[in-house]
């Protein structure tokens, strides 16, 4: 049976462009199923869902939308109703790819639907905005961004060949056959940081060595988002969170935040997770010019000419401390804190730059007094990228994967 392709996107405006994309998708032995979010005028051919289910999958009422007085509502709703549609779609085995295309207002709502969709399942949007910023719109997913160089309104010698382009691409992706692994292994998600870049690297290796593949994400924001999202998609076995740094941004107001429900995803989902206050001693600004006044004062290290790192205080400690332990807290599955005592990055060891015995005791301190009963806080006099912390990170996490799989 051929495979499909969902085209979503509003047939009041767009659909002789969608039409046009559809007949391509057709050529190439694919079937396609057109989702319609339109709101107002009418569709310029009949579409396979209407936009009467999409606006009821989103809790709205189509005729009090259509009266265009209400465009925000309007939004909403149908982004709200397109990801249901979407998911459900996808769910019953009935969207093997997905292409959207339109301005600003079609671009959010088509990838509102496509972020709700697994990485590895083809996406394609041909957007206004494609050409600029497109993380608000990607998320943590792989939206592939084609932009259309000219408005997506009609069909001309530029806008054909980025039409023919995008029918190309998402027909191109669907109909790849993945080539199959002789065995995939579980998988283990480790966060890093230039910082920890030596103990991720060793612990990862006796992770590998043990028969497991190794994840590692960038903490620097987006690393961290898209690493609770393939968490939360079920791909992932286990964490070794020693990087959690991502929280001294939330707290100090950084540019690497990922928000304050970083580290939650492993506690919810359950999996067996090691938990370190790695690199919490940094916030991260851009150049020097771009650190809050409140800041000036305090002591600052210039990483690179575009990276500026503030000292975390005590105050601020606490308050990551507080998150950590939140997060070992709510673990549903195994889960331990390690805690580095000489120092919980690269900088912060004895004699360095943001070297602060009486800050990160507070982290430490806040953490093991926060810690439920029963939940393992093991202190190990060392840096954490001193080989024997490092080791006992990754030790520590498969005792908890051995014993795990001797439960089932």
């Amino acid at each position: 049976m051929p495979k499909t392709v969902v085209l979503v996107g509003a047939l009041d405006t767009k659909g002789r462009e969608f039409a046009f994309v559809r007949d391509l998708i057709h050529a190439q032995g694919l079937q396609t199923l057109v989702v319609d979010f339109g709101v107002i005028g009418e569709p310029a051919f009949a579409p396979d869902i209407p936009r009467s289910e999409v606006a009821a999958a989103g809790g709205g009422d189509l005729a009090v939308l259509a009266d265009g007085k209400h465009k925000d509502e309007a939004m909403r709703v149908m982004a709200a109703g397109l990801a249901n549609v979407v998911r459900r779609l996808y769910d019953e085995g009935k969207l093997d790819g997905i292409l959207g295309m339109g301005g600003s207002g079609g671009t959010s709502i088509a990838t509102a639907a496509m972020r709700t969709l697994p990485v590895g399942v083809p996406k394609v949007m041909v957007s206004t905005v494609g050409g600029g910023d497109v993380s608000a719109y990607a998320g943590t997913k792989d939206i592939t961004f084609m932009p259309s160089i000219v408005d997506v309104a009609g069909i001309n010698s530029i806008s054909r060949a980025i039409y023919t382009n995008a029918a190309g691409a998402i027909s191109g992706m669907v109909k790849m056959e993945r080539p199959l692994a002789k065995a995939d292994k579980p998988l283990i998600v480790a966060s890093m940081f230039g910082n920890t870049t030596k103990a991720v690297d060793h612990a990862r290796e006796i992770l590998e060595n043990a028969g497991y593949e190794v994840l590692v994400f960038h903490a620097t924001g987006t690393g961290g988002r898209t690493m609770e999202s393939l968490i939360n998609d079920g791909y992932i076995t286990a964490c070794l969170d020693i990087t959690t740094t991502e929280l001294a941004d939330e707290v100090c107001g950084g540019v690497l935040s990922a928000g304050p429900e970083r580290c939650l995803a492993a506690a919810r989902k359950g999996i067996p997770t090691v938990l370190v206050p790695g690199c919490v001693d940094m916030a991260n600004f851009w150049g020097m010019d771009t650190v809050p006044e409140k800041y000036k004062g305090r002591k600052l290290y210039q990483w690179n000419p575009n990276v500026t790192l503030l000292r975390t205080n005590v105050e601020e400690n606490i308050r990551i401390g507080e998150m950590i332990a939140r997060a070992a807290n709510e673990s549903t599955g195994p889960v331990a804190v390690l805690i580095p005592l000489k120092g919980v990055s690269m900088l912060d060891s004895p004699g360095g730059d943001f070297w602060d015995e009486e800050a990160d005791r507070a982290c430490f301190e806040t953490i093991r007094k926060n810690l439920k009963p029963g939940i393992p806080y093991i202190e190990i006099d060392a840096n954490i990228n001193d080989p024997e912390f490092s080791g006992r990170v990754a030790e520590t996490l498969l005792e908890m994967l051995k014993k795990s799989e001797q439960e089932v």
